[in-house]
């Protein structure tokens, strides 16, 4: 009906110009108008209406910003608390530090004028990220894609993953064990395997997915557990028969599946608070809850929820964990995000060094060379709060303190820290980031074994 009025309007305003005679040329220009109209406002509310309560992302630009002077800090720290048009990448700390921020087109005046102003260092890394994620479409199989179609040459869906999941469960029922966890805000389970071959063996934890926007990160994961089940390698078979692993590719299931169908760069979970909504999951757990590189804002990317372990997605976690850290015996724990190419371990929210600070050194160390000899890619490693920002309420903390895991990282796999693809990492690096991640896994396991974490194993194939 809109583009029929749309269409009597015009056409009415043609006939409608004067008294004058209409010319045979006028003549034909309106019949041409008559003909072309309707195909072109057709397609103009075709792209306004296809997708009306998505998220877009038309000209905003992705700024790298060197902070070199406390005045900046605090201008940079003011701008944050005031506006919700400026998306932080972390937070503006102190000085020689970057700083990554997308900027909303209504603000690049704004923000051109205090670059100007106090004499702020910073580069265009991307000028429009609507046209990034435009290009990310073509590279996501459809919902309905069979788990025998299941490729990591495209981003997968939620239910396709759990498809998947299914499907390998189906395929493998004497070592593969499906585990579900109580459900999401939104009624959604927590949907994991056990992949274990002797019950004698330390287990490895892999959670994947907490971070909505993260893709990369379930890709990867089960391109890994694909790898585990299939793989002829002797290295990779030794981490099968050496270990038993718990893999969840997704904990945050409804954030994952809004990414799909409302805001690809969505961090959190969908819990409503007041009129925002959503709690980093990643903020949320009993580490010195809410403390710093955390917010008590629920209208902040990093809000760490109601109360420590207010969410049930990380209720459901910590109760599994608690349950099983004895139980399965588990000695390690991963926790797979993106992007900045690290791997951290604790302590995020304080400078205090772990007991065995200098083991964790040298797995990591170990990890990042494994990630180097692959394909060229440079990792750096180590702690948290030394090596990307201060952070409280993580997952890899909390195990690693509360349980007594000692072997306990949070990887943030490609692209480099001044990537302008940030979140939406091009499908044609799912499988050498994946291939990256295993070999990682490989050489880290294999130190933390010789540094005798694991010598209650029954280990039956040298790493």
């Amino acid at each position: 009906m809109r583009s029929l009025q749309i269409l009597e309007r015009c056409h009415s305003f043609l006939r409608c110009r004067g008294t004058k005679p209409v010319r045979k040329a006028e003549r034909l220009q309106t019949k041409m108008f008559v003909i072309i109209a309707p195909l072109v406002v057709a397609t103009l509310l075709g792209c306004v209406t296809a997708n009306p309560t998505v998220a877009r992302y038309d000209n905003v630009r992705l700024y790298r910003f060197f902070i070199e002077t406390e005045e900046q800090v605090q201008m940079l720290q003011k701008l944050e608390s005031l506006s919700d048009s400026y998306a932080f990448m972390g937070h503006a700390r102190q000085v020689n530090q970057n700083l990554t921020v997308m900027v909303s087109a209504h603000k690049l005046a704004e923000i051109t004028e205090l670059m100007s102003r106090y004499q702020l260092q910073g580069t265009v890394l991307l000028y429009n990220m609507q046209a990034l994620i435009d290009e990310e479409q073509k590279w996501i199989m459809p919902k309905d894609t069979r788990p025998e179609d299941f490729r990591w040459s495209h981003y997968q869906h939620l239910d396709t993953i759990n498809r998947w999941l299914d499907w390998q469960v189906s395929r493998h029922p004497l070592k593969l064990e499906l585990i579900e966890l109580s459900a999401s805000f939104e009624n959604r389970p927590l949907r994991g395997v056990k992949l274990f071959s002797n019950p004698a063996n330390s287990a490895v934890f892999v959670e994947c997915g907490i971070h909505a926007r993260e893709w990369i990160s379930p890709a990867s994961c089960t391109f890994i557990l694909n790898e585990l089940l299939t793989s002829g390698r002797p290295e990779v078979q030794g981490l099968t028969q050496n270990f038993n692993w718990i893999i969840f590719p997704v904990v945050n299931p409804d954030g994952y599946r809004y990414t799909f169908e409302g805001d690809r760069l969505w961090r959190k979970n969908t819990q409503p608070y007041g009129v925002c909504r959503g709690v980093d999951l990643n903020r949320n757990f009993g580490s010195d809850w809410n403390g710093p590189g955390a917010s008590s804002d629920p209208c902040r990317y990093d809000f760490a929820g109601g109360s420590e372990t207010s969410e049930p997605e990380t209720r459901a976690l910590v109760a599994f964990l608690r349950n099983g850290v004895d139980r399965y015996r588990i000695r390690t724990y991963f926790s797979i995000h993106s992007f900045s190419q690290l791997i951290m371990f604790p302590y995020g929210f304080t400078s205090e060094r772990v007991r065995n600070y200098d083991d964790l050194v040298a797995i990591g160390h170990e990890g990042t060379a494994a990630i180097e000899g692959k394909h060229g890619k440079k990792y750096v490693s180590g702690a948290l709060i030394e090596t990307i920002y201060p952070s409280s309420g993580g997952s890899s903390d909390w195990v690693y303190a509360e349980l007594n895991v000692p072997i306990s990282y949070t990887f943030e796999l490609r692209g480099a820290p001044d990537s302008n693809n940030m979140f939406l990492l091009p499908a044609s690096e799912i499988i050498p980031t994946a291939e990256e991640l295993l070999e990682a896994f490989i050489a880290m396991l294999q130190k933390a074994t010789q540094l005798g974490y694991y010598s209650n194993n029954s280990v039956k194939v040298d790493l």
